[in-house]
């Protein structure tokens, strides 16, 4: 088993990237959005814990900056008609920390706003991984201002990711103003409107 891959950032195309080691050897590694997001740029160094999937049509790697995600992505495979693809779409759209706090929480709604994950799917994943997360042990969350969650629930009916709206209203409250919540959705949105123009 492929544990860890540690060399120079050789390419990266969206959620693929390759890692070129100092023996030569260079990995393709797919990694959740998240993950991509905190690379280096191209020629940096990078250290990633990995997991191999191998199929019948093939062997994949999937590379993640923390152990304790890695971990998540291990149980979510777990799961029954669960495979590589939805895990990785699920912690790209909602990170490791609010996965685990979705399905403990048996939030439905936050599982099933992810592409390829019905309600069906959702009711599904919680039944049989609710347990095997009770465990697990991710960083620390700060508590959080009253108000927050409403803010990132009122951007994702506005269409934003719920992963993207997270970090927007957590950048909102870095700003370290007292707000009410009208305020901070829109110091959110300004947030993500800077993020798209930025891009």
């Amino acid at each position: 088993m492929i544990a860890t891959v540690t060399g120079t950032l050789a390419e990266r195309d969206g959620e693929t990237i390759v890692v070129q080691t100092d023996g030569g050897v260079g990995y393709a590694v797919t990694v959740p959005a998240g993950v991509a997001e905190r690379l280096p740029p191209r020629g940096g160094r990078v250290s990633l814990h990995t997991e191999l999937v191998v199929k019948e049509d093939g062997w994949a790697l999937f590379g993640f900056d923390r152990a304790a995600e890695r971990q998540v992505f291990q149980r979510l495979l777990g799961a029954s008609g669960f495979g590589p693809k939805l895990a990785l779409a699920l912690l790209s759209a909602l990170g490791p920390e609010r996965t685990v706090r979705s399905i403990l929480a048996r939030d439905l709604t936050a599982l099933s706003s992810v592409g390829g994950i019905g309600k069906k799917k959702a009711e599904r994943l919680v039944l049989e991984l609710q347990d095997r997360f009770g465990g697990l042990v991710l960083e620390p969350q700060a508590s959080k201002p009253a108000g927050t969650e409403d803010a990132v629930r009122a951007l994702v009916g506005l269409g934003y990711g719920i992963a993207a709206a997270d970090d927007a209203v957590r950048a909102a409250l870095a700003e370290d103003t007292p707000m009410e919540p009208s305020q901070l959705i829109r110091r959110a949105l300004q947030q993500l409107a800077a993020a798209r123009g930025g891009r």
